[in-house]
């Protein structure tokens, strides 16, 4: 049985469709990244599973639980916003202790005066501060519990706030954008730190981010969501290199993948240059299809009677890399592509250059976004099957 169960969610605000029919499942321990553009749906879904925004239609289960009508306090859910929400006013470790005082302390236990003297409370929150002290030793905070949010750096205050989802030992981890309020320097440390955490809970998480490195780099796997669709849903690689729908292969990726549109030819096939490939699928002659390529699939080479020829515009020296961008001549379409600067060596603004593609990495796509299959095939091979 699947920890988590997401069944054909769906969410609308009067005519507004947030979201259209999302079931998803994650298993113990599996760290589920929902990626995809700003009003795709992804954090409406997040505030769904946490209880905090209720489904038009469809159900959530976690740990064999219906969770679809009950209350965020009855969900054994834990949740990080992007603000990280610490009470101003508590300290660190209050801030800490509150989810677990919300659930071991009845409602007079925690009165502040009145609480303090009905038998069993001193106990309680003394059991309360042991587990604050062992979570705080556990992400290196403890030099951190007598201070409060406005005295602590962005990077503490996230510390802080997984700290207080942490102790809880909930069933289900929920994210929403938890780095993005941090420098980029200390977002990359953040990324390793988290997947610790989440390792070491053991349970299933769900994290919301922008941030395709993100996604890409955290996740066991990534799930793309556009327009209130989820896409597809698979290993990082997997979504990287074998993208089911054009709309996931043009998110992910930095930079863009590239896009020609073109009319299958004779014998079910496209050309790239001189690459030509037979599409499967039910394509016929003159319908038309997306050619997509990444751009550290493609090469720029001298100009020669190879390859699509082309002009180089401007590059970009990146370090490790060199963003190249060129037009096609005669087509004015841009293509960009990704060189070593080893590979760059020589290529000049204004150059004319012929692109050439690795063929077994061209991906097709019908003009509906669904991928098709494609393989590489000779001239030859043509002439001898159509006789």
């Amino acid at each position: 049985m699947s920890a988590l169960r997401l069944s054909t969610i769906t969410k609308s605000f009067g005519d507004n469709a947030i979201l259209k029919g999302i079931s998803l499942e994650a298993e113990a321990g599996e760290f589920i990244a929902l990626v995809g553009p700003s009003g795709c749906g992804k954090s409406t879904l997040l505030r769904i599973v946490a209880g905090l925004e209720h489904p038009t239609s469809g159900s959530v289960m976690a740990a064999g639980r219906e969770l679809t009508a009950l209350a965020p306090a009855d969900r054994n859910v834990a949740m990080v916003f992007q603000s990280y929400a610490l009470y101003p006013h508590l300290t660190a470790g209050q801030n800490i202790a509150v989810p677990l005082a919300m659930r071991e302390l009845t409602r007079a236990q925690r009165l502040p005066i009145i609480g303090n003297l009905l038998p069993g409370q001193k106990q309680i929150r003394t059991a309360i501060q042991a587990q604050v002290a062992e979570m705080a030793r556990s992400l290196k905070i403890e030099h951190l519990l007598d201070r409060k949010p406005g005295q602590m750096s962005g990077g503490q205050r996230q510390r802080v706030a997984l700290a207080r989802a942490m102790v809880r030992r909930p069933s289900l981890f929920l994210m929403d954008e938890p780095l993005s309020n941090l420098d980029a320097n200390l977002r990359v440390h953040a990324r390793g730190e988290i997947v610790d955490l989440h390792r070491r809970a053991g349970v299933p998480t769900l994290y919301v981010t922008h941030d395709q490195a993100e996604a890409l780099s955290m996740a066991d796997r990534v799930a793309v969501m556009i327009s209130g669709n989820l896409l597809q849903l698979a290993p990082p690689q997997v979504i990287y290199d074998d993208p089911a729908h054009i709309e996931v292969a043009r998110f992910l990726g930095q930079p863009r993948i590239n896009t020609l549109d073109t009319l299958v030819a004779h014998g079910q096939t496209v050309a790239l240059g001189n690459i030509r490939l037979q599409v499967g699928g039910s394509v016929r002659e003159r319908d038309e299809v997306i050619i997509a390529i990444r751009p550290e699939h493609l090469s720029v080479l001298p100009r020669s009677q190879n390859g699509l020829a082309a002009h180089v515009e401007r590059m970009e020296f990146l370090g490790s890399e060199v963003i190249v961008y060129t037009r096609l001549d005669g087509l004015n379409q841009p293509v960009v592509a990704k060189l070593t600067p080893v590979e760059a060596a020589g290529l000049s603004a204004q150059m004319p250059v012929s692109l050439v593609a690795e063929p077994e990495r061209i991906m097709i796509f019908a003009k509906d976004g669904i991928r098709l299959t494609a393989k590489p095939v000779s001239v030859d091979a043509l002439e001898a099957a159509h006789g």
